[in-house]
């Protein structure tokens, strides 16, 4: 029963499996219909833009050496070489002065410099006729001017953030090299003006391989060429122009070279030293001449006065040559500040002089007082103590005088002389002391008078020829410091 059902279920199964297959392939040829049918969708006509020719600087697929034909030349040697010399103009923008150094005798600057020159091997096609620009990984692979600067100590181009190098191609093969350096330099300074000097410096540009047979280089717009910042300062000086030269150098081994000249004068703003150096100096000039209204007996304050004001001049003196070269010449301002000590050294030997004179005088007076004292010793033969001690003390009056008259004059005589001219004499007799008495003190009235005048008179003398040297030097001190500033500076001015 079960084997007589069989064929006729297998006919249904047949019939479902064939149906399945038929709708899977209509569901498949639909999908695809669908998507052909949206790619035909699009509009057959449409607005087509003009398009720009295509550049070939800009292409991607080209390398840059393939487009500047790096490979196919050998650039270690100058364009057009064994032909004639290949014109290189050279312009200068200076960015700053950035110092200028008394001790080193140098300056430093920093400065764009840019290079003009043709190479005809870096010519390419372009149909803009654009310019091409590369940074300093380029400049190794292609010939570039040797320019160095001359005399300098120091020099360095800027890498922050990369190489600050700049090269510019031309269709044509001409070359733009720019980079931007800072460079020390040499500077010859002559300082005998100091600090009322103007300084030239100069900047030297110079091939250092290829003479004038090769590359002869030149600035190229003239005077143009250099370019400044208008807002570069110094604070010691006054930039008062620059300007180019140009001219040939000869070294006896290798030959002519072509050198450039950047040239700038500096003039020293004076204001300055005039605070720091010629004030101070000035000051204590002044200040050593008030010793000369001090009483000469106050030798301490003289002498302090007259020690702290060298002192401070040999200060100054040092501190201004600590900030200078060693030159072997005499500075301006060294003649001021060596003037300046010479008169404080001065006013402090005036009152050396003064209290040297002043003892010497007050020696002499108090020997002169002393020989007048004992000159004027009356003579007390025959007399009471108490008129004797009057007259000793010099307090005798004309009536003690005028109570001896009547007596003969006789000069008075010490007891040994009187005994020597007794015998000299022979003189027997002994004459009476009373006699002897009055011709000494009546002389003595009138000698005694004279020499306290004249006494009092070489006194006055000596107080005036004391004070008449610091008299004198108030007048002569200022006047000659004056007429010295005058002469100064209508010379450095």
């Amino acid at each position: 029963m079960y084997a007589v059902n069989m064929p006729y279920m297998t006919k249904p199964l047949i019939l479902l499996l064939c149906l399945f297959v038929s709708g899977e392939c209509r569901r498949h040829g639909h999908r695809v219909r669908r998507w052909t049918g949206t790619v035909e969708t699009q509009p057959k006509h449409s607005t087509s833009l003009p398009k720009k020719p295509p550049d070939v600087t800009k292409n991607r697929k080209t390398k840059t050496e393939q487009l500047l034909k790096v490979d196919d030349h050998d650039f270690t040697m100058r364009p057009a070489f064994g032909g004639p010399a290949i014109p290189v103009g050279v312009d200068v923008q200076v960015e700053s002065l950035d110092s200028i150094s008394e001790v080193d005798m140098d300056f430093t600057m920093t400065l764009y410099l840019r290079h003009y020159w043709k190479d005809e091997r870096l010519s390419f096609t372009s149909s803009t006729n654009k310019s091409m620009t590369f940074d300093g990984r380029l400049v190794k692979k292609i010939w570039v001017p040797d320019v160095f600067f001359v005399h300098s100590k120091r020099s360095f181009i800027h890498d922050t953030t990369t190489e600050n190098i700049m090269l510019r191609v031309f269709p044509d093969g001409h070359v733009l090299y720019s980079l931007r350096v800072t460079v020390t330099s040499a500077c010859n300074m002559d300082f005998s003006r100091f600090p009322l000097d103007s300084q030239t410096c100069s900047l030297e540009l110079e091939s250092y391989a290829y003479t004038d047979e090769d590359v002869m280089l030149y600035w190229k717009s003239g005077d143009e060429s250099l370019s400044t910042d208008d807002r570069i300062s110094l604070s010691q000086f006054l930039i008062q122009k620059f300007h180019t030269t140009s001219r040939l150098a000869f070294y006896s081994s290798t030959g002519w070279y072509n050198r450039l000249y950047i040239n700038f004068t500096l003039r020293r703003h004076i204001f300055f030293f005039l605070l720091q150096t010629y004030f101070p100096a000035t000051l204590m000039v002044m200040l050593s001449w008030v010793s000369f209204w001090i009483d000469r007996r106050a030798v301490p304050a003289r002498v302090s006065l007259g020690i702290t004001t060298v002192l401070t001049m040999s200060t100054i003196i040092t501190g201004v040559n600590a900030s200078m070269p060693r030159v072997s010449y005499i500075k301006a301002v060294d003649i001021y500040l060596w003037v300046s000590f010479v008169f404080v050294f001065l006013s402090v030997l005036e009152y050396a002089a003064v209290n040297y004179l002043s003892t010497v005088q007050d020696r002499r007076e108090r020997k002169m007082r002393e020989r007048a004292r004992s000159q004027s010793l009356p003579c007390t033969c025959g007399m009471s103590q108490t008129r004797t001690m009057a007259m000793l003390d010099g307090s005798y009056s004309d009536v003690d005088t005028n109570s001896l008259a009547g007596y003969t004059s006789e000069p008075c005589m010490v007891p040994g002389e009187r005994e020597e001219e007794e015998g000299l004499h022979s003189v027997p007799e002994k004459q009476p002391e009373h006699m002897v008495v009055h011709l000494s003190v009546s002389s003595e009235s009138t000698t005694t008078k004279k020499k306290k005048s004249s006494i009092r008179t070489l006194n006055i003398n000596i107080i005036q020829n004391t004070h008449a040297i610091d008299k004198y030097s108030r007048m002569i001190f200022p006047g000659s410091y004056i007429f010295f500033n005058l002469i100064y500076w209508s010379v450095y001015c």
